[in-house]
């Protein structure tokens, strides 16, 4: 279950997470609301593992995909991290990505299913991460949202199991979601 912690001042900062204890839990701070939220499992982390394997593989020399944890940072009020993120390598510090992410790639979880489709959502389209993709491993589902000229995110594709969605942003890559489970799809356990 992910929580949502409020502070005395009714705001925390980056500041503050830094006396988060080391717990296995993700903290994430959007415009000053602290969420928490348990370390992910196991079908979770398949997911997570082999998408950023497959986007590696494709990125173009001046790109790269990390899997969480790893800190976006774009003010004193917002750190998140995204269970995939792809970035530019002139724009990472050794600690964090102080900018928005090129792609922010969240997997469903029970505890995080309203977050990750409502309030992370928005903050990444606040920060102008161009390509926002949801996978629900239980479906498996792959819902992609790029920003529009006005600076909102549009659903532009919706792909199920064995359906392959060829991205275009941040780069060119094909992704079948069902191949993002491997072992747990091929042997009956998706």
């Amino acid at each position: 279950m992910t929580v949502m912690v409020e502070h005395e001042s009714g705001s925390y900062t980056v500041e503050e997470l830094e006396s988060m204890p080391e717990d296995g839990r993700r903290y994430e701070l959007i415009d000053g609301q602290l969420h928490v939220s348990p370390a992910p499992g196991y079908r979770h982390q398949e997911i997570v593992a082999e998408l950023c394997g497959r986007l590696r593989a494709a990125c173009p020399d001046d790109l790269t995909a990390l899997p969480a944890p790893f800190t976006v940072q774009v003010s004193s009020k917002t750190e998140v991290q995204p269970d995939v993120l792809v970035g530019r390598h002139v724009d990472f510090t050794d600690k964090l990505l102080p900018v928005a992410p090129l792609l922010a790639v969240e997997v469903l979880s029970p505890s995080t299913n309203i977050r990750d489709l409502t309030i992370k959502k928005s903050a990444y389209e606040r920060m102008g991460v161009v390509s926002y993709w949801v996978i629900d491993p239980q479906e498996p589902v792959l819902a992609v949202s790029e920003l529009d000229a006005e600076g909102c995110y549009r659903q532009v594709a919706e792909v199920k199991a064995d359906d392959a969605f060829d991205a275009t942003l941040p780069f060119p890559v094909r992704i079948v979601p069902a191949e993002l489970l491997g072992w747990l799809w091929e042997n009956g356990a998706g």
